[in-house]
């Protein structure tokens, strides 16, 4: 297990919502998802980063002391580090030195399952990596292993730049086709009228144990930052109006989750886009809940998906235990308030669940319509179709067909009455 310190610095004008004590508990929660031992923790304001080392030279002085006394193997900055100011940390402390997007790579690349994840991974992974290869002979290979050294490995790093640019295009154009791939599965979705629902949510806030409340899945859940990282789609039917739906998990956002991530994963990422509605799942019991939203929000609007209809999931009220209850309903209650179009459940405990889903039907139930329709003998077979895409409410049988009325999605409605 490696020994870390922890570089907490907050400056002037940046993540203003956030206090210099959460920006450093996030960046610990992030190294013990690494599997890092924190032996120490420097903690500062700054009004900028200096050029040359990012902290002045005297945090600089109690970050080398600190770290003679801990012997630890790797400083970890809270902020992104240009390669000069990584290289002369560095070379002053004589140990390893990652800032905050190599950390959340390493994550990512210790959690990517898929072929399709791992793309995207080493994609983001290598576009990091190519500015902080000049001047330093590509000879990576001193950083071993252990932590923000996961990923392409020493042989794909150890290579020239060419090579690195020539490897990016290829990852380039992997992505692009399974761009292709997913626009020709949702094209396949848009035809059989299937609704979209998007989970969405700040790392670990509980949505993949939503998505397992929701529907049949088994998707891994743990108590930790970024625990899913490839994406998951599970096939639902709302009890109400028998409408069919696909409800999908997301990767977990982060406040100023890094570019390269967002771009290598847009792939994934565009399923928000298309989505009919996004289940927006918020931690309630966090005291950075108005913050996680924010940072959610953000990327929806890099994204252009800020304009989608969402539903606020406020999970985890089972945390609100004890004395701790009605604290905890007055918070809940002036959250509903502030967040309209929300339920407060527990993914977990499987509470408010019912609420939740009928929540869902309500916000769908634009996207479907009530059609009254006879069918004759020689188009039956339709009617098998609008009771596997919707909801039949009457069904009159006479000697030349059937008179049907049935709640079916918009599409299946208009594929059907062409048909007929």
């Amino acid at each position: 297990m490696e020994k870390v310190i922890t570089v907490t610095v907050k400056l002037k004008d940046s993540s203003r919502d956030w206090s210099l004590d959460s920006l450093s508990e996030e960046l610990k929660l992030l190294v013990q998802t690494v599997k890092g031992k924190i032996v120490g923790e420097i903690k500062c304001n700054r009004h900028y980063p200096t050029p040359s080392l990012y902290l002045g030279s005297g945090k600089l002085a109690e970050l080398a002391e600190l770290t003679k006394e801990t012997k630890a193997d790797t400083i970890i900055f809270n902020n992104d580090l240009s390669p000069t100011q990584q290289k002369n940390v560095e070379d002053a402390l004589g140990c390893k030195t990652i800032d905050r997007t190599q950390l959340i790579l390493d994550i990512f690349a210790r959690h990517a399952k898929t072929q399709e994840g791992k793309i995207q991974v080493e994609l983001a992974q290598l576009q990091y990596l190519l500015p902080r290869l000049m001047g330093k002979g590509i000879a990576l290979s001193r950083l071993g292993g252990g932590i923000g050294t996961r990923g392409p490995g020493e042989q794909k790093l150890e290579i020239d730049r060419r090579r690195v640019r020539k490897r990016i295009d290829l990852l380039k154009r992997d992505i692009k086709t399974l761009e292709i791939r997913r626009v020709h599965l949702r094209k396949r979705r848009t035809e059989k009228a299937i609704s979209t629902v998007v989970l969405v949510g700040y790392t670990n806030a509980g949505k993949s144990t939503l998505l397992n409340a929701l529907s049949s899945a088994q998707a891994k859940t743990k108590n930790e930052m970024f625990s899913t990282l490839d994406p998951l789609v599970k096939r639902v039917t709302l009890p109400t109006n028998n409408l069919k739906v696909l409800i999908s998990d997301t990767v977990g956002f982060l406040n100023k989750l890094p570019h390269h991530l967002i771009d290598a994963f847009k792939a994934t990422l565009e399923e928000i886009k298309e989505a009919d509605l996004l289940l927006v799942v918020l931690d309630a019991s966090s005291d950075l809940i108005v913050q996680h939203h924010d940072a959610i929000w953000q990327v929806l609007s890099e994204l252009g998906a800020q304009d989608k209809p969402i539903i606020y999931a406020l999970n985890k009220i089972d945390n609100f235990k004890g004395a701790d209850e009605a604290v905890g309903k007055r918070i809940i209650e002036r959250f509903k308030r502030k967040f309209s179009n929300s339920v407060a459940i527990s993914a977990k405990h499987k509470i408010n669940m019912a609420e939740m889903i009928e929540c869902i039907e309500q916000n769908l139930i634009s996207t479907t319509t009530l059609i009254k329709i006879f069918l004759k003998h020689s188009r039956i077979n339709l009617l098998n179709t609008l009771h596997e895409q919707g909801r039949v409410l009457q069904c009159d049988y006479t000697g030349d067909g059937v008179y049907v009325e049935a709640k079916v999605p918009v599409l299946i409605a208009k594929k059907i009455l062409t048909e007929i």
